[in-house]
C-alpha cells in the first residue's frame, strides 16, 4: 500500500467541489491521482471545467458514458478495480451522491482501501431518488465522513455512524465560488454575449428525472417561469441540459418567447449569470448552495431537498414541480421578502482542512 490519495470524479459538480482538494494536493506536493469515470461525457458538460478551474487532467479516464444506472455502476466498478489495484492508494475520495460516488465506494471497500466521503450526511429522506440511496450506502462504507454543516453531523449520529469517523468541515463549494467569482467578474463576457443587463433576467435550470421525465411537471415549471417573466418584465435564461432537451423534444413542448435557450455553460459563465440574475429557478443541489453564498433568491422546483440550510437562511423556497400556480405564488412571495443573508456552508479553506484531517489519519 502506497501513501497516495485517489480522487474519483465523474460529473461537473464533482469537478467543481473537488477542485480545492486537488489544488491543495498539487500545491503541497501531496501524492495523488485522479480517476474520471466520464459519467458526464460531453465536453461542454465536463472538459471545460478542468480548464476553467486550472486543474490537471485526470490520469485515468474510464469513458463510461451514457447507459442505464446498473450498467453504468457495473462498468465503473470494473474500471475502478483495475486502476486501484495498480495504484494502491491508501485512501480514495468521493464527493456527493452520484453513481460515480457509489461505484467508487463499493470498489474501494471491496479492495480494503479507506474511503473519504466529502459532503457526507446529506439526506432528502426520499428513497425514490437514486442519489439518496447512493448517499446512504457510501456513508455506511466510508472511513472518513466530511460534513458540510452540523445538520449532516446530526443525521449521521442518528443513523448510528461512529462519531470518530465524522468531521464537520464545511462545504468545498465555498472554496470554488470564492475562487471563481473573482475570475468571472474579470473574464466572463456571457452577459454581453446574451445582451443582458443586471437583474433583467430569471435564470432557470432543470435536469432531474423527477422534473424533466414528466410532461406535466416540465410544463408546470415552464408555465410558472413564463408567468413570472411576464409579471416582472424579465427574460428567462435557460441553459439546457441534454436530458432536458431530449424530453422537451419528446413531449413536443414549445419554449415560450420569453426564454433564451442556450447550451450548457462552463462554471465561470454560470456563476456570473447567477450573480447578476433577478431570480434563480432550479432543481440543482449545487445551485441551491451557490445561491446562498452569492446572496441570490432561489426557487427550488423539487418537493424535498437534502440541503435544508438553504431554506433555513430564508433565501430559498421549496416550491415543488407539479403545480404552476404554487410555484408562481411562492416565487412572488420570495421576491417580496427581505432576507438576512448568512452563508451556512463554512468560511473557506475547506479542501485544505479535509486533506489535513486525512493526512493525520495515515
Amino acid at each position: 500500500m502506497s501513501n497516495k490519495i485517489g480522487i474519483i470524479l465523474g460529473t461537473r459538480p464533482e469537478i467543481i467541489k473537488l477542485s480545492s482538494v486537488i489544488r491543495f494536493c498539487k500545491l503541497n506536493k501531496v501524492k495523488y491521482f485522479i480517476i474520471h469515470t466520464n459519467q458526464h461525457y460531453s465536453k461542454n458538460m465536463d472538459e471545460i471545467f478542468f480548464k476553467e478551474l486550472n486543474l490537471p487532467k485526470a490520469k485515468y479516464n474510464l469513458e463510461v458514458g451514457s447507459c442505464s444506472r446498473i450498467e453504468m455502476i457495473s462498468r465503473m466498478m470494473v474500471g475502478l478495480e483495475k486502476v486501484l489495484l495498480k495504484e494502491k492508494p491508501v485512501v480514495v475520495f468521493v464527493q456527493g451522491d452520484t453513481n460515480t460516488v457509489l461505484a467508487g465506494a463499493l470498489a474501494a471497500s471491496s479492495l480494503d482501501i479507506k474511503i473519504g466521503h466529502i459532503e457526507a450526511g446529506l439526506r432528502s429522506y426520499d428513497r425514490t431518488m437514486p442519489e439518496e440511496i447512493n448517499r446512504i450506502i457510501t456513508d455506511n462504507l466510508a472511513d472518513y465522513l466530511f460534513c458540510p454543516t452540523s445538520k449532516q453531523v446530526f443525521n449521521l449520529k442518528n443513523e448510528g455512524i461512529n462519531k470518530g469517523k465524522v468531521f464537520l468541515t464545511g462545504n468545498t463549494i465555498v472554496d470554488a465560488v470564492r475562487e471563481c467569482i473573482k475570475i468571472a467578474d474579470k473574464q466572463s463576457i456571457i452577459m454581453d454575449s446574451l445582451g443582458l443587463s443586471k437583474k433583467d433576467f430569471i435564470l432557470m435550470t432543470s435536469h432531474r428525472p423527477s422534473t424533466v421525465d414528466s410532461r406535466r411537471h416540465l410544463m408546470a415549471v415552464i408555465l410558472a417561469t413564463k408567468r413570472l417573466a411576464q409579471k416582472y418584465h424579465k427574460k428567462v435564461v435557460f441553459p439546457i441540459h441534454p436530458r432536458t432537451k431530449k424530453m422537451l423534444d419528446k413531449f413536443k413542448i414549445a419554449i415560450p418567447n420569453e426564454f433564451i435557450v442556450i447550451e450548457p455553460l462552463g462554471y465561470i459563465d454560470m456563476l456570473k449569470l447567477q450573480k447578476e440574475s433577478f431570480l434563480i429557478i432550479t432543481d440543482s443541489g449545487g445551485i441551491q448552495e451557490e445561491s446562498c453564498i452569492l446572496k441570490k433568491k432561489c426557487v427550488i422546483i423539487r418537493h424535498n431537498t437534502e440541503r435544508p440550510e438553504a431554506i433555513d437562511v430564508g433565501g430559498c423556497v421549496l416550491a415543488g414541480n407539479d403545480d404552476p400556480k404554487k410555484i408562481f405564488n411562492l416565487a412572488c412571495r420570495l421576491i417580496d421578502k427581505r432576507v438576512a443573508w448568512i452563508n451556512p456552508f463554512g468560511q473557506g479553506k475547506i479542501g485544505e482542512k479535509i486533506i489535513k484531517i486525512t493526512l493525520k489519519k495515515f
